[in-house]
């Protein structure tokens, strides 16, 4: 696998584009310092708390708050209501990003202690900029998708390949959706255990045909995604993929992936197909629609720990109001 994201230099990254081509002295005047203390930042001598950076971030221009909005896709009705470039404003993102994690998941995940991941939770301690980054991927696992919406991540040495990396993934499952599944079962325990590679073996497993067993493999080959180790395919990094950069192709993925969920349930496939019509508040509605994200967070924080891999599944749900918004066919 390759190696893990380094915070560090991610946030000095951070801190040299947001600088551009002014010089370190005048950048630190701009910000209200009256010594070079962004010399410190970027040498990686001390680092700016996540609510300065923001606070820097804003500026230089930088619409943190718009930026929030399009990671959100829906923005939650607090982010309105809250200085975001203040403690509490970093602690009221990365506890909503956080959802129902257990707070000890979170650590494990970040490397911090369950005690100072609650104090940033609870606004007592305010993070430095690479313990905010370490908590934003551990709840959101998108960080540099949120780094993308502030800054061009070509811009940045140490993340620049791996957000190439990453928009090819995307771009893969664009193109071939089932390379997300296929990249599933490669990390399965008995895949794990075969003594090579067996052709077909991915497409009784996760019900595809051959043909499109080898198609996603090779484009997971092209981008990068995996390799062939010993005889078998291997996991090169797993990059947790937004699809939504593309609102149209997001919408396109959707509803594959919910032809893919009915065509199981026809078949009479085993898992959980629920619905429930009801009627409700304006303000309810907002409410289930706040909590169906939360769920989805907690549900990706769940797999993220998850281990052995020993089952692909797709969760499919679907929350909208019957009243008019789009018209029948």
């Amino acid at each position: 696998m390759d190696a893990p994201l380094d915070y560090e230099t991610l946030a000095r990254d951070l801190t040299r584009a947001l600088r551009g081509d002014r010089s370190q002295t005048a950048f630190a005047r701009r910000l209200g310092y009256r010594s070079n203390v962004v010399y410190t930042w970027e040498s990686g001598r001390s680092f700016p708390t996540a609510a300065r950076f923001l606070e820097a971030a804003m500026r230089t221009g930088i619409d943190v708050r718009a930026a929030l909005s399009r990671f959100y896709g829906a923005a939650p009705e607090w982010l309105n209501g809250i200085e975001l470039d203040s403690a509490e404003g970093v602690a009221r993102l990365l506890s909503d990003l956080r959802g129902r994690t257990p707070i000890v998941h979170l650590a494990k995940a970040s490397g911090l202690s369950r005690f100072a991941v609650a104090r940033m939770l609870q606004a007592t301690t305010e993070p430095r900029l690479p313990d905010f980054l370490r908590l934003f991927e551990a709840t959101s696992l998108r960080l540099l998708d949120f780094v993308a919406l502030l800054v061009d991540p070509e811009r940045l040495p140490s993340v620049a390949r791996t957000w190439r990396d990453l928009e090819a993934t995307r771009q893969a499952a664009y193109d071939e959706p089932w390379t997300l599944g296929v990249l599933r079962a490669l990390e399965l325990e008995d895949y794990a255990r075969l003594p090579a590679h067996r052709p077909g073996w991915i497409a009784h497993r996760i019900g595809i045909s051959e043909a499109q067993e080898g198609r996603c493999l090779g484009l997971l080959e092209r981008s990068r995604q995996i390799r062939m180790v010993d005889g078998r395919w291997q996991l090169s990094r797993v990059l947790t993929v937004d699809t939504r950069r593309d609102s149209g192709m997001a919408r396109a993925l959707r509803a594959w992936w919910t032809r893919v969920a009915l065509e199981r349930l026809e078949h009479g496939a085993d898992g959980i197909f629920a619905y429930n019509l009801a009627g409700v508040s304006a303000r309810d509605y907002d409410r289930l629609s706040d909590l169906h994200r939360a769920h989805f967070r907690q549900l990706r924080a769940i797999v993220s720990q998850s281990e052995p891999v020993e089952r692909v599944v797709l969760f499919n749900s679907h929350l909208l109001g019957l009243d008019g918004r789009c018209e029948p066919s």
